[in-house]
C-alpha cells in the first residue's frame, strides 16, 4: 500500500460555485400598517377639549397615518378647520365619516346615538365616567363588539396612570382657583379671600387625598396664603407630599375624630381621591357635610368615579355648582376643560406615542399583548365585558382580558 495519502475525488459540480460571490441576505423590514383615526366634535357635558392638537397630527400624519376630524371639533379649544386641515387632518362634514375610522378618540363618552355609528372590532379610546353610566350605555358597546379603552384606567410602563396624572396636576390649580371664585362672590359665598392679608386670619382648605391632585392643589392654596390640612390613609403619599412640597405640612391619617374637626371649621374641602378600577369611596357622610360652616365650598375632584362625597351629584360648566345644607357644591367631573386648551394639549401629548405605537405594530388590539398598562383600560372587547367592577355593578358577566387575547393566538 502507497505512504502517499489518498486523494478523494470530489465532482466538479460541488465545489464549483464555493469561489463565487453570494448573494447577500438582508433583513426585509415590514412597512407599519397604517391606522385611520376619528376625532368627533364633542357634544355632551359642555366639553371644550380636543383629543389630538394639529401639532401632533402633522407628526402621525407625516408618518403615513389618516386622521379624519370633524367639522368644528376643536374650535372651543381655538383650534379652527384650517389649522387642522394645514397639519393634514381631512375635515369630516358629517360624524358618520369620522366614526368609519378604525381608531375613535374622544375626551368625552360617546353617547347612545353615536355608539349605534360603531362598528365591530372599532376601537374607542375615551373617558368612562362612571358617575353618569348606565347599562344601556355598556349593553350598546357589547352589542357593537366594540374595544373600549377608558382613558383614566390605562397605565405607562411604570404603573402610572398618565392621562389621571396630568388632568390631576390640572384639576388641583384649577380647584383652587374656583373655590377663590366661589368665596370670593357675595350672591353665592361669603365674600372671603382664599388667603391671608395683614391682621385678618388666613381660609382654611382641607384636602382628601394625597396624591397629584392634592399635590397641586396644595401649591396653589400655599401660594394664596391660605392654612392646609391634608388626609390620606397611605402615609407614604403623606410624606411623598411633603418633599414634593418642599415644606412641612399639616397631615393626618383619615381618623374620623380629626377629619370631623377639621370639616367644621373649613373654608374650603377639596375631595382628591382616586379609585384605580371603579368608583371611589365615599369618604363625608351627609351628616357630616351638613354640619359643615354656611358658605363653605367643596369642590369634588373625584366626581368622575363617584365623587367622596354623599352629597356630591355630577353638575356641568353651564351650571358648575349646587347648594346642599348652606354648603356650596362645585362637581364637574371634566374640571380640566375650563382650561379647554392646555388640557388638550397634555392629553395629546400621552395619545400620540401610543397610537404611534399602534401604526408599528399594526394596531391597538396586537399592542395590548406587550402592554399591561393598555390592558389595565380595557373594559369592553369584542362583545365581552372585561372589568370586574363593571360586571359586579351591571350584574353583567365579565371576562378576564388576558383569556380573550390569548385564546385568539
Amino acid at each position: 500500500m502507497s505512504d502517499k495519502k489518498k486523494k478523494i475525488h470530489i465532482p466538479e459540480s460541488l465545489v464549483k460555485g464555493a469561489y463565487q460571490p453570494q448573494e447577500e441576505m438582508l433583513e426585509v423590514v415590514k412597512k407599519p400598517v397604517k391606522i385611520t383615526i376619528g376625532i368627533p366634535k364633542e357634544i355632551r357635558l359642555q366639553e371644550n377639549r380636543v383629543a389630538l392638537v394639529p401639532g401632533s397630527i402633522s407628526g402621525l400624519v407625516a408618518d403615513g397615518h389618516r386622521v379624519v376630524v370633524e367639522q368644528g371639533a376643536g374650535l372651543k379649544t381655538n383650534y379652527t378647520d384650517h389649522r387642522f386641515s394645514e397639519a393634514g387632518a381631512e375635515i369630516a362634514y358629517s360624524k358618520e365619516q369620522v366614526f368609519k375610522c378604525n381608531i375613535l378618540l374622544k375626551v368625552a363618552p360617546p353617547t347612545i346615538e353615536e355608539i349605534e355609528l360603531m362598528h365591530p372590532g372599532q376601537v374607542l379610546i375615551s373617558p368612562l365616567q362612571i358617575p353618569i353610566l348606565q347599562t344601556e350605555y355598556i349593553d350598546k358597546l357589547l352589542h357593537k363588539r366594540v374595544v373600549s379603552l377608558a382613558m383614566e384606567y390605562i397605565k405607562d410602563e411604570y404603573g402610572i396612570f398618565p392621562i389621571v396624572r396630568t388632568m390631576s396636576e390640572i384639576a388641583g390649580l384649577t380647584s383652587v382657583m374656583t373655590a377663590a371664585e366661589l368665596m370670593a362672590n357675595p350672591q353665592s359665598g361669603k365674600g372671603v379671600l382664599l388667603g391671608s392679608v395683614s391682621g385678618v386670619p388666613p381660609a382654611k382648605v382641607v384636602i382628601i387625598g394625597a396624591g397629584v391632585v392634592a399635590e397641586y392643589a396644595t401649591r396653589a392654596a400655599l401660594g394664596f396664603g391660605a392654612e392646609v390640612r391634608i388626609f390620606d390613609n397611605n402615609i407614604s403619599k403623606l410624606m411623598r407630599i411633603q418633599s414634593q412640597v418642599g415644606r412641612p405640612l399639616n397631615t393626618s391619617s383619615l381618623n374620623h375624630f380629626q377629619l370631623t374637626k377639621e370639616l367644621l371649621a373649613a373654608d374650603v374641602v377639596i375631595g382628591a381621591i382616586h379609585s384605580t378600577s371603579g368608583r371611589a369611596p365615599v369618604i363625608v357622610s351627609e351628616e357630616l357635610v351638613a354640619e359643615m360652616k354656611p358658605g363653605a365650598v367643596i369642590i369634588d375632584v373625584s366626581i368622575d368615579q363617584g365623587g367622596c362625597f354623599a352629597t356630591s351629584r355630577v353638575t356641568t360648566h353651564d351650571k358648575p355648582t349646587f347648594i346642599k345644607h348652606d354648603v356650596i357644591h362645585y362637581c364637574v367631573p371634566n374640571i380640566a376643560s375650563k382650561v379647554s386648551r392646555t388640557a388638550s394639549i397634555a392629553i395629546s401629548n400621552i395619545l400620540t406615542p401610543l397610537l404611534q405605537k399602534a401604526g408599528d405594530t399594526g394596531s391597538i388590539e396586537k399592542l395590548l399583548f406587550d402592554n399591561p398598562g393598555l390592558r389595565n383600560g380595557v373594559y369592553t372587547y369584542k362583545g365581552c365585558l372585561t372589568n370586574e367592577y363593571l360586571g359586579k355593578r351591571f350584574g353583567v358577566k365579565y371576562t378576564d382580558l388576558d383569556l380573550l387575547l390569548t385564546s385568539e393566538l
